[in-house]
């Protein structure tokens, strides 16, 4: 397994106790970047084996996050842009005193103005989890706008304060450098084969058309094509990955399951947001897609939630915050005319297989 921190770099930040205020591209010892894994092969064809519309055709060269972001990363974000917190970026849910085990441990202190953020060491380079769409859309402003104070309301996205359930106007603005990926973004980094514009696509997002394996990672040493997500024969009837506190592996974990492009866990430990949008059941909806380590059932099997022709659409209201939503982000070097993508308006939304 690949070791997440030396063990004297983990005791001494476990004597920090806290990750402080720093830059997610260079968080210091013992703590995940931000990365970015470069997606090319350009104008590849996209996936049709799972019906309309395909999925997975990206005619540009992008950026993708090589890991999910972790609690250390939005932990950054939050002391920040979080001081009095006026859109919720927190969810008190994180902390796992108050959650029980479903949150990532990132704790408040102090009062609305004043608040500051801090995560465990053990817990640092797990994904964060218990965020929303616009969560997700104010970090990648936030990275967009050069960290610190950058602003959280324009950039990749014109939020202007909105933080409502419906927001079908908003979409990716021309010239973003950092966003949420597109569903074919996402498709493509996860399980295109690469090589080539027609090298075709896995079914998972490990290099592999055999359902990944998900047995515990502790001393366990990784040799390929795992997962971390729940398995077994029916509910409640199966095995964690990893079990408590933790559920959510560090990111990268399994060191020899990447995907073709060289991503991490776009199969299990979180769902992760897309930009995708739907109209179902009088609502928007948002995309999530890729699996999580929470125990869900699709047509009688767990490992199908990590399969190319998965994808979910949740409301994207700023409550809707659960322990198993995360995300990853996108980046282009530098503005293209190729932008932006209006995801679900015009452009391809990949639809969940009913």
């Amino acid at each position: 397994m690949r070791k997440a921190f030396a063990l004297g770099v983990a005791i001494a930040l476990l004597c920090l106790g806290r990750v402080t205020q720093a830059d997610v591209y260079n968080l210091g010892p013992g703590l995940t970047n931000l990365e970015t894994v470069t997606v090319g092969n350009a104008g590849n064809t996209a996936d049709t084996r799972y019906g309309n519309p395909a999925c997975g055709g990206v005619d540009y060269t992008y950026n993708i996050g090589k890991y999910e972001v972790t609690a250390a990363q939005y932990t950054d974000f939050l002391n920040h842009k979080a001081k009095s917190d006026p859109y919720g970026l927190y969810n008190t849910n994180m902390d796992t005193a108050i959650s029980i085990e479903d949150g990532c441990n990132i704790k408040r202190s102090g009062t609305s103005g004043s608040y500051t953020y801090s995560v465990a060491s053990d817990w640092a380079n797990r994904p964060v989890n218990f965020v929303s769409y616009w969560d997700s859309c104010r970090f990648a402003n936030w990275l967009n706008n050069g960290q610190g104070d950058g602003d959280t309301e324009t950039g990749a996205y014109t939020l202007n304060d909105y933080n409502g359930d419906d927001g079908r106007w908003i979409g990716r603005n021309a010239g973003a450098q950092w966003f949420l990926p597109s569903a074919d973004e996402w498709h493509k980094a996860a399980y295109y084969k690469g090589g080539g514009t027609n090298a075709g696509y896995w079914d998972y997002p490990t290099q592999s058309n055999i359902a990944p394996s998900n047995e515990g990672c502790d001393g366990y040493t990784d040799p390929g094509n795992h997962a971390n997500y729940y398995n077994g024969p029916y509910l409640w009837a199966g095995r964690y990955t990893i079990g408590n506190p933790y559920f959510r592996t560090n990111v990268g974990e399994f060191e020899n399951s990447a995907s073709a492009y060289g991503t991490f866990d776009q199969g299990g430990n979180v769902w992760e947001w897309n930009e995708a949008i739907s109209f179902e059941g009088g609502q928007t909806t948002r995309d999530v897609r890729g699996g999580s380590f929470h125990h869900f059932m699709l047509n009688g099997s767990y490992d199908l939630t990590l399969r190319a022709f998965v994808g979910f659409y949740w409301p994207s209201h700023p409550n809707l915050e659960y322990d198993c939503l995360g995300f990853r982000v996108s980046q282009v070097p530098e503005p293209s005319a190729l932008l932006p993508l209006l995801c679900g308006l015009g452009g391809v939304v990949c639809r969940r297989r009913r």
